[in-house]
């Protein structure tokens, strides 16, 4: 059974609450859960970006999208009781780790605060509605982990939690006010029937994404202008893999363990070992992508804030849980991600493009 197969008839028809829907990853989701059928209520802040790729692929015509801060506790919970979600995944987010160094407290309070109101809303949703929610997810970041030898061995799930900068930080935060709730609220022993799982994933790439100080919507922006690409890090080492890989493994985590409470628990999501590679071969594999015109230089940058030079997760957990591995290793992420914003710069219908990168994905 194909992957997309497997996912339309757990979701097809679901009722899903999905918060962080106009971002990047957001949006990705939301086409993807309206492909399998699924009933889709986003909260999120207005689109993030300009452009959005919310935006591009007109999302608000296939969605019901409802505007609002993480941190609005009381406009959450109504729409909680609006959706009515049978499924929760939970992304709003700060997730720059270096506009967290410039508004720590802001991202303190949407990555912290913001997750215990998510929580909050199912635990009372539960408490006053018969309906109650079977799955709930909460992404975080491969960046959770205390991070202080960086001698190259891969992060487990079980290893300390406490990530450095404030965005790290504060994802490390989320994690424990979500294991928290889990155990004081909605233990399965005691009659709950909502199962909840966090996911630690980072370092996504792939076509739609326009950040700030994120690598390759760098070398995209640098690109089309015209600009030599500037890498800030050329030799800081990440897991990167397509943003496909990691909301598939959110909807296989989802829908599994509404199935069976044994798999709710905590998941590193990453790619092999062999795709965490450094900035500066990314960058090479993104210049031999896209082809004339692209080039990039490297210059040491004064007074950087601290970003970790090195980091690998352990995906070992996932694999035997779930069976799972992954589908376009990273150098068929960087030419299918260099293929989604060459068909957007060339003015392509993009709904119809981004549709066809995600039908490929789920029948492998």
């Amino acid at each position: 059974m194909s992957k997309l197969t497997e996912l339309k008839k757990f979701y097809s028809g679901k009722r899903v609450l999905l918060t962080g829907h106009t971002g990047f990853k957001g949006s990705w989701m939301s086409l993807m859960l309206h492909m399998l059928g699924a009933e889709v209520y986003g909260y999120s802040l207005e689109a993030p970006t300009e452009p959005s790729l919310y935006d591009i692929l007109g999302l608000d015509a296939l969605i019901y999208s409802e505007i609002g801060d993480i941190r609005n506790y009381e406009k959450l919970q109504t729409f909680f009781d609006k959706a009515r979600p049978e499924v929760v995944f939970h992304l709003a987010a700060q997730p720059i780790v270096r506009t967290s160094y410039v508004f720590p407290r802001e991202t303190y309070e949407i990555n912290v605060m913001g997750t215990v109101n998510v929580l909050e809303c199912a635990r009372k949703y539960n408490s006053t509605h018969d309906e109650k929610i079977k799955t709930l997810l909460n992404v975080t970041t491969d960046k959770v982990y205390e991070n202080n030898d960086e001698e190259g061995h891969a992060f487990i799930e079980d290893e300390k939690l406490d990530g450095y900068d404030p965005y790290s930080n504060s994802k490390s935060c989320s994690e424990l006010v979500t294991h928290s709730y889990k155990k004081s609220f909605f233990n399965v022993a005691d009659g709950e029937v909502t199962r909840i799982s966090t996911a630690r994933a980072g370092n996504v790439i792939g076509g739609g994404d326009f950040a700030k100080d994120r690598i390759i919507p760098d070398c995209v922006r640098d690109t089309i202008e015209g600009k030599t690409i500037h890498v800030r890090n050329p030799y800081s080492t990440r897991p990167y893999q397509h943003v496909l890989e990691p909301l598939y493994v959110y909807l296989l985590i989802a829908m599994q363990q509404a199935m069976d409470e044994s798999k709710a628990d905590y998941y590193n999501v990453g790619p092999d070992e062999v795709d965490a590679i450094t900035t500066g071969d990314l960058a090479d594999k993104f210049v031999s992508s896209w082809g004339e015109g692209a080039g990039w230089h490297t210059e040491a940058e004064a007074d950087a804030p601290h970003e970790a030079s090195f980091l690998k997760l352990d995906t070992g957990k996932l694999k035997r849980v779930f069976g799972w591995s992954p589908v376009w290793h990273v150098d068929e992420a960087v030419d299918q991600t260099v293929k989604w914003y060459h068909a957007w710069h060339d003015n392509e219908n993009m709904l119809e493009y981004t549709e066809k990168q995600i039908s490929e994905f789920l029948s492998c």
